[in-house]
């Protein structure tokens, strides 16, 4: 853990001893926040500690447990307290409440302190965690999924009776998801098994600390409550640059290779550098493109959330010994580590929000008083400018973390279930237990009520099916579970994150070209619909290695190593992030304001300013449109900068209304920035002609009837519908034993789905799944609001040959295409000659 400021002025409250004699024989004083939060919480305040990276968050976070089981020691059999946690730590990621373990054990054992620290994640032995239940350490370090698995259990009551503190780790990162959701949900029934129990909330970003502060206290039937807060100023200010590099930025792509040599050298340079990337597959061909330029065979490892858990704690532990010179990371690593000798984080990629960035950028010199250092290495044109987007959003302290929103409905299924299964429970009770949790604050009872009806039944449409009927109402009025196999495969299917089907990847080995009968070591987990698109023998890229795929036996896929210098690489379907409204608004700003290019590499500035010779620039509250031909296709692209999935919402209904004004649409193609639709029609001479209306094209109304209608024939809503049927129970994808594959889970949720859309439209899973739609896999909010911004205000340029900024999407067109009357035209672009004309223009 950093070490306590040396000359922070310390409040009235003194720590006791022997903590104030083990802060004294290391020269250290605790700082004023730290004692400020001592004393909050020991005057019986929830609160919520904002500190920049390396202030001592996590330290503080624990005194006020630590100093409470030193006086107190540890309860003997019999006695009040025994067999009862103290203290729960929630963390968002495994690696780190397994960091915290390792930091938290430190002073514990020089203060000689008789305190039991444990971990208990989904890596934890069975064994281990079934001793926690009934012989629980004093402090555990756990995740939320766990809380939710240990609230749910019937010895639940004797387990936390004695519960006096829940600290939350990143707070930020866990409530504005599903996953906090139900996380808000554990707490709410943590409150009534302990009520005297006491939060503490730890964030270094936040965009609204009043949400957060309303999140960690019960919320009253009318009004609002908050947690205190104490904020923390200062900090050493970061030093983050854009890669320097005398490759050619690419036009397109995500890969960033062109910077690998030099990536590679800038790791030499350092002691030890985190780089960090936003998707798996992005993870793997990095670490893969670093050994090949590895020379000096530094020792580079690889970490994601696919690897095998056994291959994850390696690396960890490795990075605690200071034996690596740079780890490839995602997300698992991008909260709270505390790795001091970690002195540079390279981000290859754009970051997509400021918030993230200074999250990750503070996992090097991990002090408050020393300036953390990155380099972001954009891996296209566009994403140069987000990335200087995101370097003055840090200096200026911004933060674009999202809302926590309304609690989910799926998720609040899950919940009644697994209140069931830990004991029989009155409605009236669970309604207001309920909505003391924040996100459900404004949940009315009829909808809590059909909640319940669907856990009890399945709904209307289903309730004459015995299968879905997961809990009963007992004569005295308390519900209860229907079997002891519900409760049972509650506990198997629990949580809210919903990966794409996985099978485990196991090595195994050929002699004389004969495969191996044994499988050999697992080295983790890879998508089940990419793994059966490969036929045998065919190669792929995983856990840094080039492996060559043998075949699936069971929920195994077996591969062997090979040596092709052009591998397959597996597809992660999770990781991406939307790109921030903040960072979207920064970089329509920064486009149309030339004085600001001067930060740029002068090849984007030249590429800019060839723009406006050419066509114009987008302004930042309008939109620019232009049309031009290109191989006897008419092409129309769009500038909005607001994210793939508005822009990929924004794409159908467009595509809709082309086909009934006959334009003829072939398809679109989507990115962060921008969106292309090429047509058979000229639309250029279309929109001088007045046969095409760029106002009613981009009317707010296409949110309406064509929104509904596309709905009803996309796939879109059955796939959202297969994430809600699982979340809420309704559909299991694990039995004893065994695991649905995801082509059986699929058929399960296409014929429920099917079954509830003709008989029960206002089914409380399909509110759930247009709810999520809306806000995530469409972004209807956002969207709505870029609509409202141009009314009135587009810009078309009709040119003759494509423009500057129109080169990176015309590089993706080809990977979607829309049906429509001219479905059977498929637009065949030569990238070569597109790549050559690009030049030509830069």
């Amino acid at each position: 853990m950093p070490a306590p400021d040396r000359t922070d002025t310390a409040p009235a409250f003194t720590l006791p001893e022997p903590f104030h004699g083990w802060f004294a024989s290391r020269g250290w004083r605790p700082r004023a926040h730290q004692l400020e939060l001592l004393a909050e919480t020991s005057a019986g305040r929830s609160m919520l500690l904002i500190a920049p990276t390396g202030a001592g968050k996590t330290l503080a976070g624990f005194l006020p447990s630590l100093t409470e089981l030193a006086a107190r020691g540890r309860p003997k059999p019999g006695t009040a307290g025994y067999g009862s946690l103290h203290t729960l730590y929630v963390s968002p990621l495994k690696a780190l409440a397994v960091d915290i373990e390792r930091n938290l054990a430190r002073p514990v054992d020089e203060m000689g302190l008789k305190i039991r620290i444990e971990t208990r994640t989904g890596d934890t032995p069975q064994s281990k965690r079934a001793r926690q239940r009934t012989d629980p350490p004093d402090i555990l370090l756990t995740t939320p999924e766990q809380v939710s698995l240990l609230i749910a259990n019937g010895q639940a009551e004797r387990l936390f009776s004695g519960l006096r503190y829940v600290i939350f780790d990143e707070l930020h990162s866990l409530i504005a998801s599903k996953r906090g959701h139900l996380l808000s949900l554990a707490l709410a029934r943590l409150r009534k098994l302990a009520p005297g129990m006491k939060t503490i909330g730890l964030s270094a970003t936040v965009a609204d600390p009043e949400e957060l502060q309303r999140w960690l206290t019960p919320q009253p039937p009318e009004g609002e409550a908050l947690a205190g807060r104490i904020t923390v100023a200062g900090g050493a200010s970061p030093v983050i640059t854009i890669l320097e590099t005398e490759e050619r930025i690419p036009w397109s792509g995500h890969s960033a290779r062109y910077a690998i040599t030099d990536i590679y050298r800038t790791i030499g340079e350092h002691r030890t550098t985190l780089i960090f990337v936003n998707t798996r597959s992005q993870a793997e061909l990095v670490f893969q493109e670093l050994w090949r330029v590895n020379d000096d065979s530094l020792p580079i490892a690889l970490h994601h959330g696919s690897l095998d858990a056994a291959q994850r704690r390696k690396v960890e532990a490795a990075m605690g010994r200071n034996e690596l010179r740079a780890v490839v990371a995602t997300s698992t690593l991008d909260l709270g580590i505390d790795w001091g000798d970690v002195d540079l984080v390279i981000h290859v990629g754009a970051p997509k929000g400021a918030s993230r960035l200074a999250q990750r950028i503070g996992r090097a010199n991990h002090r408050m008083d020393e300036p953390s250092r990155a380099i972001l290495t954009p891996a296209n044109r566009f994403e140069v400018l987000e990335c200087q987007a995101a370097i003055d959003a840090n200096y200026a302290g911004a933060q674009d973390t999202p809302p926590g929103g309304d609690g989910a409905l799926d998720v609040l299924s899950q919940h009644v279930l697994g209140m069931a299964a830990a004991a029989p429970f009155d409605a009236d009770d669970l309604y207001a237990e309920v909505t003391s949790a924040s996100p459900y604050a404004r949940l009315d009872r009829d909808t809590f009520d059909k909640v319940i009806d669907f856990v009890a039944t399945g709904g209307y449409a289903l309730k004459s099916y015995e299968r879905y009927a997961r809990i009963r109402k007992r004569a005295d009025g308390l519900w209860r579970i229907s079997n002891p196999q519900v409760a049972q495969q509650y506990r198997l299917n629990i949580g809210t994150i919903i990966e794409a089907p996985m099978l485990n990847v196991r090595l195994t080995s050929r002699k004389n070209g004969v495969l191996s009968g044994r499988g050999g070591p697992p080295l983790g987990k890879v998508e089940e619909y990419f793994l059966e698109s490969l036929a045998p023998g065919d190669t792929f890229l995983f856990s840094g290695k080039i492996l060559r795929f043998e075949g699936i036996r069971e929920n195994e896929c077996l591969v062997s190593r090979a040596w092709d210098q052009d591998p397959k690489v597996p597809a992660y379907a999770g990781g991406k992030f939307p790109l921030s409204t903040y960072l979207a608004d920064s970089v329509r700003a920064m486009i149309a304001d030339p004085a600001r290019w001067g930060a740029l590499p002068e090849q984007v500035s030249d590429w800019l300013r060839l723009q406006s010779q050419v066509s114009q620039l987008p302004a930042r509250d309008s939109l620019l449109i232009e049309t031009f031909p290109r191989a006897e296709r008419h092409y129309m692209v769009f500038y909005p900068f607001e994210g793939r999935v508005a822009h990929q919402t924004l794409g159908m209904l467009i595509t809709r209304r082309l086909e009934r004004m006959r334009a003829g649409p072939l398809g679109f193609v989507a990115t962060d920035y921008s969106l292309a639709v090429w047509a058979l029609e000229d639309m250029g001479a279309m929109i001088a002609g007045g046969r095409l209306d760029l106002g009613e094209l981009l009317d707010e109304d296409m949110l309406g009837d064509d929104l509904d209608a596309w709905l009803d024939e996309s796939w879109l809503l059955k796939r959202t519908f297969r994430n809600c049927a699982v979340i809420s129970g309704l559909i299991e994808r694990r039995h004893p034993g065994k695991e649905k594959t995801g082509r059986q889970v699929t058929v399960s949720a296409d014929l429920i789905y099917d079954v509830l859309r003709s008989h029960e439209p206002d089914h409380i899973l399909l509110r759930a799944t247009r709810a999520d739609a809306a806000q995530g896999l469409l972004d209807i909010v956002r969207l709505g609001a870029m609509l409202k911004r141009i009314k009135g205000h587009i810009r078309h340029r009709a040119l003759e040959r494509i423009s500057p900024l129109a080169v990176p999407i015309m590089l993706e067109i080809g990977r979607e295409t829309v049906a429509g009357e001219a479905h059977e035209s498929i637009l065949a672009e030569a990238a070569e000659d597109l790549l050559a004309e690009a030049q030509n223009l830069a």
